[in-house]
Formats: structure tokens, C-alpha cells, sequence
């Protein structure tokens, strides 16, 4: 068996819980196949900060907080490292245990390129970068802007980059797609009876509009605009946890005006088990996608839609162009229009159970992370 590290945005991200998944699902993944696995992560001296945002020091910011409660969560105490301001500090493993970890790791699974730190990429003995921002990767990459570190191996999220059905450049890069990965143990088949459509959300995302080749590619709030009647036309109830800045209010208001229900994702998803419980208590997913994911028909698919579906909750989403890759119509149903954001809510009404059943076997099918992970191990020559 080998020994694998993860680098990933954890502490970076506190009170996020969905984030948090996201790495996690490759730690435990790669844990279920039998392997040793460890979780590894950096933060800048400028990231940390308190519960009220103001700055720091690393001992008494809330990220350092976060980082020990997930950690502590998921059993990763002795297997889990957090490295402050170049190594100034590091919580969780001597410097010199770091240090051995990447002389004799086997592995770096480098989500989003996150580590960057010469001194825990250069020693592994095979390196992965795993995109989970298609689009905004390669432009950022295609322009200087954030330019992809060296690696022996790329993988996507946005399967469809690279096809003749995706303008993305690949930048020379042999992009190789690859699934959002979930452990079905924990994220089990969840009966509620709530029939409510919920989403967690970022107003406007994590990035800012993205300018390439002459082209514009907006934020998710353009595409919330486009469907903000839908509670009212499809007759259900319709709820987003949604992260809007005070500024924002108008926007909030005309949400709260055609029938959405707002609530507070750290009220409800902060933390992992949190956001599980929220997902695990909705009835089914409404989103919409990032403007770049869409327009590029990137074939992106959200790690949240994935946990979704294994919960068996039926997932109606913006069209990315995934269809290329998943089957659709029962249990995963893409929208391009309000037409289409209509006829999908009312099937799910209508024939709930049925769509349940088909959004659980989607997860088994398509994102088991014993799957995925496997064939990614064969890919990288474990």
C-alpha cells in the first residue's frame, strides 16, 4: 500500500463545511483502498484571522480552530499537518516528520495546486494536480494571471476539456478528466419527508468575472437573476443557504419577493456534519452554475450535487454539459431555460420516489469514490 498525501484548503476555509468535503472525500477514499493518507496545508501569515476578522496570530485565528476540529472529526489527529507562513509553524507534525512524510510519500494529490511549497512538492515520488475550477484554471493559466505549476499529472473536473464540445485551452497541458469522488458510507440514503429544493450558495462565488479572448464570463448571481421566478412557476417550496453581502440587499429582497426562502449557511452548514445534515434534510437540489462553467460547456459538476445524489435526493442543475458523461432524465435533471428549470422541478414532484431511487444509483454508478479513486491510482502507475 502507499503513502499519500493530500494537499488541500481546509483551515483556509473555515466554517465551510462543503469545502471541507471536498477533501476530505479524497482522504477517506484513498484511506478505504488501504492506503496511508495524509491531509496537508499551508496558510499565509495574511490569512489569519479572528471570529470578527480582524488579523491574528496563527495560535488564536479561526482557521487553526477549524483545521483541529476537522481533523479531530474525522480521526486525522497524527495524520494531518497545517503549515504557517513558509514553515515558520507547523500544527499537527514536528517539521522534521513533514519533512520525512515528503521524502517517503509515494503520492501528492494536490487539489487546486494548493501546495506550493518547494519543499513538500519537489521530494514526492509522483505528483497530481486535481482541477476543480475548470475554466478559471486554464485562463488563469493561459494569461500569467495564476500560471499551473509543474506536476507529473493533470486532472480536470470539467471533463469536456480538451473535446472539440469545450473552448477551455488546454495551455499544452494532457488534461485528464476525472470525478468528484464520494464515500457512500458516509453519505448514506436519507428519507425525509421534505420535499423542499435547497441549494448552498455563494452569491456571487468565490472569484470575480473571469475576461478572456475578447469574451466576458459572469458570476452565478447573473444566473440566479434568470431564474429568481421559478418558486413561483414550478409552485414549490424553493430555499437557498446563501452567503449575500449586505450590499447585496436589493438583490436579497427580490429573492425573498418571488418565493425563496434565505437562510444562513453558518447557521446550517459550517461545519461537515452540519452541511450534511442540511443536505440530508432537503428533499432535493435547485442550482444554478458559475457563468464560466456554463458557457464553456465545460462538463464541471458540483461535488455538493454528487452528495446529493448519494444521499438520494434528486438533483435538478444547470446544464454544463455533463450529459455527455452522465445520464439524465431521472434523478439528475439539467436546465438551460425556465422551461426546462420548470418541467424538471415539476417531474421531481411528481414522481419523487422514482427519482430518489435514480439519484442514488447515479452516486453508485458514477462517483463512488472506491471507482473513482481506483482508476485514478492506475492512471498515476499506483
Amino acid at each position: 500500500m502507499a503513502t499519500i498525501i493530500v494537499g488541500g484548503a481546509v483551515a483556509n476555509k473555515p466554517r465551510n463545511g462543503g469545502e471541507a468535503w471536498v477533501r476530505l472525500a479524497w482522504v477517506r477514499g484513498l484511506q478505504q483502498l488501504g492506503h496511508t493518507v495524509y491531509l496537508v496545508e499551508q496558510i499565509g501569515r495574511e490569512t489569519c484571522t479572528d471570529a470578527h476578522g480582524a488579523a491574528a496570530p496563527f495560535a488564536e485565528s479561526i482557521h487553526l480552530a477549524f483545521f483541529k476540529r476537522i481533523t479531530s472529526l474525522f480521526g486525522l489527529a497524527g495524520a494531518a499537518a497545517l503549515v504557517y507562513d513558509g514553515g515558520e509553524q507547523v500544527f499537527g507534525m514536528t517539521q522534521d516528520a513533514l519533512a520525512g512524510l515528503a521524502r517517503s510519500a509515494d503520492l501528492l494529490v494536490n487539489v487546486s495546486g494548493h501546495l506550493r511549497l518547494d519543499a513538500l512538492v519537489r521530494p514526492v515520488r509522483r505528483t497530481a494536480y486535481i482541477d476543480i475550477d475548470p475554466g478559471y484554471t486554464q485562463f488563469w493559466h493561459d494569461t500569467g494571471t495564476d500560471p499551473i505549476a509543474p506536476h507529473d499529472y493533470y486532472f480536470t473536473i470539467g471533463e469536456n476539456i480538451g473535446t472539440d464540445a469545450c473552448p477551455i485551452p488546454t495551455g499544452g497541458i494532457p488534461w485528464r478528466p476525472i470525478r468528484q469522488p464520494v464515500v457512500l458510507a458516509d453519505w448514506p440514503v436519507a428519507a425525509h419527508p421534505s420535499r423542499r429544493f435547497t441549494t448552498v450558495a455563494n452569491w456571487r462565488g468565490p472569484y470575480g468575472q473571469v475576461v478572456h479572448g475578447g469574451r466576458t464570463f459572469g458570476l452565478k448571481v447573473h444566473a440566479f437573476r434568470e431564474f429568481i421566478d421559478l418558486p413561483r412557476q414550478a409552485g414549490g417550496p424553493f430555499e437557498i443557504a446563501l452567503t449575500i453581502h449586505p450590499a447585496d440587499q436589493p438583490d436579497r429582497e427580490a429573492l425573498e419577493r418571488h418565493g425563496w426562502h434565505l437562510t444562513d449557511p453558518q447557521d446550517v452548514a459550517a461545519d461537515p456534519l452540519a452541511f450534511r445534515r442540511y443536505i440530508q434534510g432537503s428533499g432535493a437540489e435547485f442550482s444554478v452554475a458559475q457563468g464560466i462553467y456554463v458557457d464553456t460547456h465545460s462538463g464541471w459538476f458540483s461535488d455538493r450535487s454528487v452528495r446529493y445524489l448519494a444521499s438520494g435526493k434528486p438533483v435538478l442543475v444547470q446544464d454544463t454539459g455533463f450529459g455527455r458523461q452522465y445520464p439524465t432524465g431521472r434523478g439528475l435533471l439539467p436546465f438551460r431555460t425556465m422551461e426546462d428549470a420548470v418541467a424538471g422541478a415539476q417531474s421531481i414532484m411528481d414522481n419523487y420516489e422514482v427519482h430518489c431511487r435514480a439519484a442514488r444509483a447515479l452516486a453508485e454508478t458514477h462517483f463512488d469514490s472506491k471507482n473513482v479513486l481506483g482508476q485514478f491510482l492506475r492512471e498515476v502507475g499506483l
